[in-house]
């Protein structure tokens, strides 16, 4: 296509781009533009936004839910709307605080932040009680006309599977990892620093 419309001087294909240098090449830029028909989270866009970019993605998978609406336009993914929505965004872009883009990023994403709602997710899901393999299989079941026969099946087999691993390997005789005792240990390590720096 470059060669095509002749947009050399205009189109500069860059390749691979290693992690090191990404924000170099973010901050030469105002517009991220992300095309995915798939996609899941799309760290890329988080970080477009940290380096100061306005963002245009197509809106599929969890895309609307990672940044607020002033930061990102969403458009349907086709070619047309790609277009309308950058229409929308090239007269503002001179507008925008790149460093209030940034820290409002950086409040919203922190690996602490991340950490401690992972933990919280996992807490509660350690919490629930363990559905009967018979209710899980009629949620398996609802699934789909296919998928839900699918799972059901792969479901079963893991079933069957953990049962011969069960009279193979009883969890009888594997032995227990116990709880890391973390506040503990803290406390021994902050009394510790704090008596080597008394010493003369």
């Amino acid at each position: 296509m470059r060669e095509k419309y002749q947009l050399h001087d205009n189109v500069e294909l860059l390749g691979e781009v290693k992690h090191d240098v990404v924000r170099e090449v973010l901050v030469r830029g105002d517009i991220f533009v992300n095309c995915s028909l798939t996609e899941a989270f799309c760290i890329a866009i988080v970080e477009a936004c940290s380096c100061g970019l306005m963002v245009v993605s197509t809106n599929v998978g969890g895309i609307s839910e990672v940044l607020p609406s002033h930061l990102i336009r969403l458009a349907d993914p086709s070619a047309e709307d790609l277009i309308a929505k950058l229409t929308e965004v090239i007269p503002t872009v001179k507008k925008r605080d790149p460093w209030k883009f940034h820290n409002q990023v950086k409040k919203m994403y922190s690996w602490d932040d991340v950490a401690e709602r992972t933990e919280t997710v996992y807490d509660r899901i350690c919490q629930e009680q363990e559905l009967p393999l018979i209710e899980r299989l009629k949620r398996f079941y609802g699934c789909g006309v296919w998928a839900g026969k699918l799972f059901c099946v792969i479901a079963v087999l893991g079933y069957l599977i953990w049962q011969f691993l069960e009279w193979f390997t009883p969890r009888s005789e594997i032995d227990v990892c116990p709880d890391f005792p973390q506040q503990p240990l803290y406390k021994t390590v902050s009394y510790t620093h704090l008596r080597a720096h008394e010493t003369p």
